[in-house]
């Protein structure tokens, strides 16, 4: 029985702590359809596996930042994350069907992540572009405008002299 997992519902379960995507413990034992403790003991029989840069632990001020999105965390003692090197890593250590399954989808999650960001920085530089190219543009019709004023203002009428 295989299960479809919505790219949007991995997305919102995406964070950004210390400048890195991430995904937490908790979340991705739900994912999985394990407890996390199961998920962090698989993680620590197979330590050497999980180096800082695929899983870290999140301090008290880290946990309270994002505690308002997570309202379990509050509570919890130790929380950990897994970058998304960390996550591929655990479709090592939990080998089930379901963790083969969501690890695809969280890969191809990553992945559209990753494409969203490239456009957006590439329609970013094109609008910068589109900004500086009629920047100067703003000078000339500012300029057409002021001479269209001119034009529609009555003109002053001067006395006219009879005779000579």
């Amino acid at each position: 029985m295989r299960q479809t997992v919505r790219i949007e519902s991995i997305q919102q379960n995406i964070f950004i702590i210390r400048k890195q995507r991430v995904m937490l413990n908790a979340h991705l034992a739900d994912l999985y359809g394990i407890e996390t403790r199961v998920l962090m003991q698989a993680v620590k029989r197979n330590a050497d596996r999980f180096p800082d840069d695929f899983m870290f632990e999140l301090t008290r001020e880290e946990i309270n930042r994002i505690s308002q999105f997570v309202t379990s965390l509050k509570f919890s003692k130790a929380v950990y994350v897994f970058t998304e090197q960390g996550v591929s890593m655990l479709s090592s250590v939990i080998n089930t069907p379901r963790a083969v399954h969501i690890n695809i989808a969280i890969m191809r999650t990553f992945v559209k992540i990753r494409e969203i960001l490239h456009n957006h920085k590439d329609l970013m530089r094109k609008l910068e572009n589109l900004e500086q190219k009629y920047e100067s543009h703003d000078l000339q019709i500012k300029a057409v405008f002021d001479a269209i004023r001119q034009l529609m203002e009555p003109a002053k009428k001067k006395p006219y002299k009879v005779g000579f």
